[in-house]
């Protein structure tokens, strides 16, 4: 079904409109809240604690959230153009972006108000995702009545893209390249042979039937400031920042240190071993992409461990589309080839018949032997099994024939 395309009058009457009008933060500016938000963050800046402690600018809207409860003073103004839009056949949502702009510093103490409007509607615009209107709102904040900053965010109301199907996207040749969100953030491959039936779908969330090529994950985002990371990824090392100013480690990677503000860095790489420093066991919804065959499945054969249970992983979600190259070695396996006993990385092989029944995984933030955390799935034992503290060891999953991830397996003798 086609959206309606409406008339661009009708959507720029609720620019100005009030979303919320003279809201109050539920709490004063608090050190609890600083000091949670810093250690979620890895921020160890001294401007954050002590007597004359701040709140770390970023933390501006967290002070006018409204928690499980909401707000009860927000005008109905948004929900009606979001109404008027769903009607219209937009009826997706995806966040773009948001911008702040830092006026004063907020401390322990302070009192925060806010008012918030929808300062713009776009035109209707198209994009990969598919055709809608840009909607930014815009919240100014108080902190003891005097102005604290300002506060946008921009959503993007669209009706999705209609895909290809499937025969149309397997009959593709190099010279005519998708320009699905997957395909489009590195650089053409030439197409390997592959035994697997290329699925493109990255919603579905019925079962698959057995023998039928898995669902793929996720593309990920390639940028400027985390190419590195994908590029270490895909040789078998996982890259740490490093500030070159004050060596302060960092992770996940950043344009600039968040210790000294300095954009100099380099990288180490890290040994492999870390511990679960807290973890999460995801249930619902169940998504046949970030599920792999049952723990204790048969041994592996030809020296290729099969891949775990709950062997996703959460932030970065997968490298650039291409085939990564295995090299034999003592931190890898190669497929065919005798597996190695030497403690290091290496790469689990994805299972031609994956299980078909979607179950819960392990999402495991990591502390690795450096001192950072990563994001990342606990694999090597049950789901229900992982703890807190349990030793693991990097690996790296070939979750398909074009993608590689770093997963974090549980050290011998680890289970508890």
């Amino acid at each position: 079904m086609s959206p309606v395309q409406l008339a661009y009058e009708q959507l720029k009457a609720y620019e100005g409109l009030s979303t919320s009008a003279a809201g109050v933060g539920k709490d004063l500016v608090n050190e609890p809240m600083i000091r949670h938000w810093c250690e979620a963050m890895g921020d160890t800046n001294p401007a954050y604690r002590g007597p004359d402690a701040m709140a770390p600018p970023t933390m501006l809207q967290a002070w006018t959230m409204g928690g499980l409860s909401g707000h009860a003073d927000r005008s109905g103004a948004y929900d009606e153009l979001s109404t008027l839009l769903d009607s219209a056949g937009y009826t997706s949502i995806v966040a773009t972006d948001c911008e702040q702009e830092y006026l004063r510093p907020l401390r322990p103490g302070d009192r925060i108000t806010f008012d918030a409007v929808i300062e713009s509607v776009s035109e209707r615009k198209t994009t990969k995702l598919g055709t809608g209107h840009f909607i930014t709102t815009r919240m100014d904040v108080h902190a003891n009545g005097e102005p604290a900053g300002t506060h946008r965010f921009r959503v993007l109301k669209y009706a999705p893209a209609a895909r290809l199907p499937k025969t149309a996207e397997r009959s593709r040749t190099p010279q005519q390249p998708s320009h699905t969100p997957e395909r489009s953030q590195a650089p053409q491959q030439a197409p390997q042979p592959s035994s697997h039936t290329s699925e493109r779908s990255q919603g579905a969330r019925q079962p698959q039937a057995p023998g039928q090529p898995r669902t793929r994950r996720p593309r990920p985002v390639i940028n400027r400031d985390n190419a590195g990371f994908w590029e270490g990824v895909a040789g078998h090392r996982l890259l740490i920042q490093r500030c070159t100013g004050c060596r302060t480690l960092r992770f996940p990677w950043l344009p600039g240190c968040n210790a000294c503000g300095s954009p100099e860095w380099d990288t180490i790489e890290a040994s492999g071993a870390g511990t679960v420093f807290s973890y999460v066991v995801m249930h619902h919804p169940p998504f046949p992409a970030f599920t792999v065959p049952e723990h204790g499945a048969d041994p592996p054969e030809h020296g290729v461990d099969p891949p775990e249970r709950g062997s996703d992983t959460s932030g970065p979600q997968a490298v650039a589309p291409g085939p990564q190259a295995v090299p034999p070695g003592p931190h890898a396996v190669a497929p065919g080839g005798p597996h190695t006993d030497v403690p290091g990385p290496h790469t689990t092989a994805p299972d031609p018949n994956p299980n078909p029944h979607p179950t819960p995984y392990a999402v495991g933030l990591i502390e690795l032997a450096e001192g950072v955390r990563i994001v990342s799935n606990v694999v090597g034992v049950p789901y229900d099994k992982v703890r807190i503290g349990m030793p693991v060891r990097l690996e790296f999953l070939r979750a398909d024939e074009e993608l590689e991830l770093p997963v974090f397996r549980v050290a011998e003798g680890g289970e508890a």
